[in-house]
């Protein structure tokens, strides 16, 4: 394992403890505290995946599959469970390969997620990882409705040493995006970032605002690849869950940046995302340097969930 990708691997088990302590901790009791597999077994289990914000609907499959696994292979210890129920919650996890196409072509990235769930600095913290591959990248600031967005955006644009095209505060973000579509045109750029406002509460206004985008890159831009990111708040949990399927509503949703994962008693909410929505979490965040967001890996995150060393 990588030196960089080691160091991560601890923060996150470090980041896990609390929901470590919710859901591994819990489940650990049970299989040294029952002495048969029943439904009381089962049950306890099925409370502790819920109580983790694993979601309903990841935990009855998780369950289901587990059931399945000790008939088949006839287990009647449940110490001999633990395995088969992490190999579960990894199948639960598993979207299909993970495409991180916008990488390497042309593109044009379009990040959305509601006021303080770390979007902003998701943006910045991703134009510094592309800028270290060797792309040039454009910020786009088209958050205008944010006073501080700008101006934060500016601050991560400098330190990832990008540029960034913005537009004074309440422009038609529509026009910053022109505005920036042009300039990546014009100056080659690989990547165009654009970190865009995400006011849920006021859905028919987002959705005017992405599809007047959209129409603005279609026309300006149309060679260019498209990847739309959410950003999620780990520490919400089920709110998190929601906020995507109302985005889902709205935009076509290629990836989650699920952050916050540092100290979240929710963790479980990673399981629960990719499970009922089908949307790859495609990074996650532990921290506030650009190394503490990096690409999620389901095996990784479950590991570290239950600190198993791979």
């Amino acid at each position: 394992m990588p030196e960089e990708k080691k160091g991560f691997f601890s923060r996150l088990v470090s980041g896990l403890a609390k929901t470590r302590a919710n859901i591994a901790a819990g489940i650990d009791n049970i299989f040294s505290g029952y002495s048969a597999i029943d439904d009381d077994f089962y049950e306890e289990i099925e409370e502790i995946l819920i109580m983790g914000d694993i979601g309903i609907n990841a935990t009855n499959a998780i369950l289901e599959d587990l059931k399945q696994k000790v008939k088949e292979q006839k287990i009647k210890d449940p110490s001999e469970c633990k395995e088969l129920l992490i190999r579960s919650i990894k199948d639960q996890m598993q979207v299909g390969e993970v495409a991180y196409r916008f990488e390497q072509e042309k593109s044009v990235v379009l990040v959305i997620g509601v006021n303080g769930v770390g979007k902003t600095t998701s943006v910045g913290k991703l134009a510094g990882k592309l800028k270290d591959q060797g792309k040039k990248v454009i910020l786009a600031a088209a958050d205008t409705f944010r006073a501080a967005a700008g101006e934060q955006l500016t601050e991560w644009a400098n330190r990832a040493g990008v540029d960034i095209i913005s537009g004074c505060e309440g422009a038609d973000p529509a026009s910053v995006v022109y505005d920036a579509v042009c300039a990546a045109k014009a100056r080659h750029a690989d990547v165009l970032l654009c970190d865009t406002a995400g006011r849920l509460h006021n859905k028919k206004n987002l959705m005017e605002e992405l599809r007047k985008i959209n129409r603005i890159i279609d026309r300006e831009y149309p060679e260019a690849f498209r990847e739309t990111l959410v950003v999620l708040d780990g520490t919400t949990g089920q709110n998190a869950l929601e906020q995507a399927r109302q985005f889902k509503e709205v935009v076509d949703i290629t990836g989650i940046i699920l952050t916050k994962l540092d100290g979240t008693a929710k963790g479980g909410i990673a399981v629960a995302i990719e499970s009922e929505l089908g949307i790859p979490v495609k990074y996650i965040g532990v921290g506030e340097s650009i190394e503490d967001l990096q690409k999620f890996d389901a095996d990784e995150f479950v590991n570290a969930l239950f600190h198993q060393e791979k």
